[in-house]
């Protein structure tokens, strides 16, 4: 593996093959690896509630057929699936799902290695706690499989210490790793957010000190809200509407508004400002910074010769002179839109 793969950044495949066609999630896909992206997350009942059969495996379907069309990337990625939550049949999920015993997780796992045409994966989830089944019998079940770690999603941290102690008993890789539903703000008490169907699925400050004092990894899931955060379509779910969210909701706009006092006045939430810099032998510096508590990402577009805009200026006059009179920008030109 590459240092790309360290990235602390998932690419969570979910809607792959769905509602992301093939030709858009390759792309997706590509840019991520481009970028230094490593790590990505799917399950093998994705996405179920969106195919047109009602079963899932569509997403490690098509993470299969990119993996074969790129020779050479599966050593520069991570990939992380999930078992226990697909469908019996059509229509049956939460009633009647494959769940952790010790068959369905072995035929499970088979069933996703050759979807995503792999001999191994670099994760292994448990992805919803099955109380039918002793926790036992799942740890010896994973405990032969190609994976070289393994982690749970939406389980209590006490079925979760069950299973790591049990894991110790017999020699078997322990649980390493909890994935989670959280984000900046919290939900009402006693609420699920949208999505979350699990009692367990919102990580707790249990299950964070539980992950910290074990040296878990804790991944999250639905963290921007399906970009509620920043996309003023879209509403932030009612269960964040609660007084114990106002302070953070205050600064959260604090921080989308500060230094973004422009020609057009105050930026909204949502909005991306970009710094420019033009002065002396400076032919144009801009900036997009993305900040938060302790940390900030910049992308940086440092332009060396005029001639660039001049290039730039001739494509889009090209361009232009071949369309309809109307109101056009440089998206319509580079075929953005």
């Amino acid at each position: 593996m590459t240092e790309a793969t360290q990235s602390p950044l998932v690419l969570g495949a979910m809607m792959f093959g769905t509602r992301i066609d093939e030709r858009t999630s390759f792309a997706l896909l590509d840019r991520f690896v481009e970028r230094g992206g490593g790590w990505i997350d799917t399950a093998d009942c994705y996405a179920f509630w969106a195919s047109d059969t009602g079963l899932g495996g569509d997403s490690e379907r098509l993470l299969g057929r990119w993996l074969a069309a790129r020779p050479g990337i599966r050593d520069r990625v991570l990939i992380a699936t999930k078992l226990g939550a697909e469908p019996v049949e059509p229509g049956s999920w939460p009633d009647r799902r494959e769940g952790l015993s010790a068959r369905a997780v072995r035929a499970a796992f088979a069933g996703s290695l050759d979807r995503l045409g792999i001999d191994r994966v670099d994760m292994l989830w448990l992805h919803q706690e099955d109380r039918s089944v002793p926790i036992e019998e799942t740890v010896d079940a994973l405990a032969g499989l190609a994976a070289d770690r393994f982690g749970v999603s939406n389980h209590p941290a006490w079925l979760v210490e069950r299973g790591r102690a049990h894991a110790r008993a017999t020699g078997a890789p322990p649980f390493d790793a909890l994935q989670l539903n959280a984000t900046y703000l919290r939900p009402r008490p006693g609420a699920l957010p949208p999505g979350v169907e699990h009692r367990f699925g919102v990580l707790s400050d249990e299950q964070a000190d539980y992950a910290a004092e074990h040296g878990m990894d804790v991944w999250a899931y639905t963290p921007l809200l399906s970009g509620a955060y920043d996309n003023p379509a879209k509403e932030i779910p009612e269960v964040y509407d609660h007084p114990g969210n106002t302070a953070r909701l205050a600064a959260l706009d604090a921080v989308a508004a500060y230094g973004r006092k422009g020609m057009i006045g105050e930026r909204k939430r949502g909005e991306i400002g970009m710094q420019v810099i033009r002065a002396g032998d400076i032919i144009g510096d801009h900036t997009v910074l993305f900040g938060g508590l302790g940390e900030r990402i910049e992308v940086t577009h440092r332009v060396q010769s005029r001639d660039t805009f001049a290039r730039g200026a001739l494509r889009a006059a090209q361009w232009v002179v071949a369309q309809a009179p109307g109101l056009y920008d440089m998206q319509d030109v580079l075929g953005l839109k």
